[in-house]
């Protein structure tokens, strides 16, 4: 079944005029035909494996390229060690389209571009900060960017007209477009993304030869904080070495603030350790603070935790009586206690309506940890 947003994206004029080029379908390349296709959009799919460009033609996301095809817009999709040259290919091979790339690294791409004397007055760098845990044609979505931040790194060269057509791609798929520089782009994705996969991998390396008695024990905390490790080994070296320095300057940031840590549980007996300790955490503490709620909204929430009997229609009956009750969920993230048939719930919800919900959802026969 069709998402409601896949389903009102689809009822929209698209802003496109097309055709549009898609080089590379996996996950990204996939979801973009997909989105596109929906607005009506004549979609050409290109990829250097002819699997994958066949199960993402045969799913629906476009068609393949023929002769006298003359796209208004090439969306490239492929890996970052290869973005540049692959944008470069695309710019000569069509002197009349606009170029884009989703890399999550943007300053090295545009450089070697430059570098090799390419057109860059047809092209931008672009990145729309959405995926899954999965990838390939076969994980591709028609609403996976609708909501999501795009990036769009302008540079002199190229002009507000030209660019637009990549805005529109953004709006026409559901995006929320930002704009940056190629350096404050790389910059921030090194603080909210590249180094959390670092300190991620990092984490989960300590896992490795734990007894399982220890793991047994492991809650939402240890998943929350492992959850990212399991990305895919080979891209993740070409991301960081694409955004080494902004990566390596945090990186050796937390490495003193670790130190930090250290130092005071050496003798936390000794006088201020414990105050070290304290304000070490409280800092934590601001610092998720500063973390944009739902909708972008600086709202902090309750939790919730319910106890769900792990039977079919549980969960669904929790939530329809949620509604019930007129509270709005902000949020809700599942958790199965290990050796045992039930599920915790934890929901998220405004403060002032969090007693009212325990209240009505006791009364119904609900659990509430805690």
């Amino acid at each position: 079944m069709r998402s409601q947003e896949s389903a009102v994206a689809e009822s929209v004029e698209s802003r496109l005029v097309g055709p549009v080029r898609v080089v590379g379908v996996g996950l990204l390349g996939t979801s973009v035909g997909l989105g596109l296709r929906e607005r009506g959009i004549d979609v050409i799919l290109a990829d250097a494996s002819p699997t994958n460009l066949s199960i993402a033609i045969d799913y629906g996301a476009g068609r393949a390229a023929q002769p006298g095809d003359a796209p208004q817009l090439i969306v490239v999709c492929v890996p970052p060690d290869v973005t540049a040259e692959i944008v470069g290919r695309e710019l000569e091979a069509f002197p009349d389209a606009i170029v884009t790339d989703v890399a999550s690294v943007k300053l090295a791409p545009l450089t070697a571009l430059r570098d090799a004397g390419a057109d860059v007055s047809r092209y931008i760098g672009s990145h729309p900060l959405a995926g899954r845990e999965r990838g390939g044609p076969l994980a591709g979505r028609a609403d996976l960017f609708i909501g999501r931040p795009w990036v769009v790194v302008g540079h002199d060269a190229i002009s507000y007209q030209r660019a637009n057509a990549i805005d529109d791609l953004i709006l026409d798929l559901g995006g929320i477009l930002v704009e940056m520089t190629a350096e404050e782009h790389d910059q921030a994705v090194a603080l909210v993304s590249h180094v959390p996969q670092v300190v991620s991998t990092l984490m989960a390396q300590r896992l490795g030869g734990s007894p399982g008695s220890a793991l047994n024990l492991a809650g939402g905390g240890l998943r929350d904080v492992t959850r990212i490790a399991a990305s895919d080994p080979e891209l993740w070296v070409q991301i960081l070495g694409a955004n080494a320095q902004p990566v390596r300057r945090i990186l050796q940031d937390f490495r003193e603030d670790l130190d930090r840590f250290i130092e005071a549980l050496d003798d936390p007996a000794a006088p201020g350790a414990r105050r070290k300790l304290a304000e070490e955490l409280a800092r934590g503490n601001a610092g998720v603070a500063q973390l944009p709620g739902k909708h972008g909204q600086d709202r902090r929430f309750v939790s919730i935790i319910v106890m769900v009997n792990d039977t079919p229609g549980q969960l669904a009956r929790l939530l329809n009586e949620i509604g019930e009750v007129g509270v709005n969920l902000e949020d809700l993230r599942l958790e199965h206690s290990p050796g045992a048939q039930i599920g915790l719930a934890e929901i998220a919800v405004l403060p002032e309506a969090a007693a009212r919900l325990t209240e009505e959802l006791a009364a119904r026969g609900w659990r509430i940890a805690g």
